[in-house]
């Protein structure tokens, strides 16, 4: 336990918080070009087959990000934006893909909840 006069010499340091998204960088979004587009299966008690893709970041940094929705048009080499976000059933998937977005289409089947999923408002 310091003294009163180290306290008044250094003083306390705040405790630093631990970032849940680090590749972001303090941004709120990331571009990024997709490496592998791929599903995989999420943890014990859930079963299905989740639609993730690797994305090589502009910093040079590459993460897995989760592309929400039903369907989508992503290929290797497309451009997509991410935010951070984890999957709760999906281990090491901490962002998300931005639907509507440079080369992420929107959801076309999105009647509601659309912004989330970049979906245009039905005619």
């Amino acid at each position: 336990m310091p003294t009163v006069s180290q306290l008044i010499r250094k003083g306390r340091q705040p405790a630093h918080q631990k970032s849940n998204v680090p590749a972001l960088q303090q941004c709120p979004q990331k571009r990024g070009v997709c490496t592998r587009v791929y599903t995989t299966t999420p943890k014990k008690p859930n079963s299905a087959l989740r639609k993730v893709a690797r994305v090589r970041l502009t910093n040079g940094q590459e993460v897995t990000a989760y592309i929400p929705g039903e369907g989508h048009n992503l290929q290797e080499h497309s451009i997509v934006l991410i935010r951070g976000g984890r999957v709760k059933d999906l281990p090491g998937v901490r962002y998300h893909i931005i639907r509507g977005v440079l080369d992420t289409q929107g959801v076309a089947t999105r009647k509601r909840g659309r912004s989330k999923y970049g979906a245009k408002r039905p005619k």
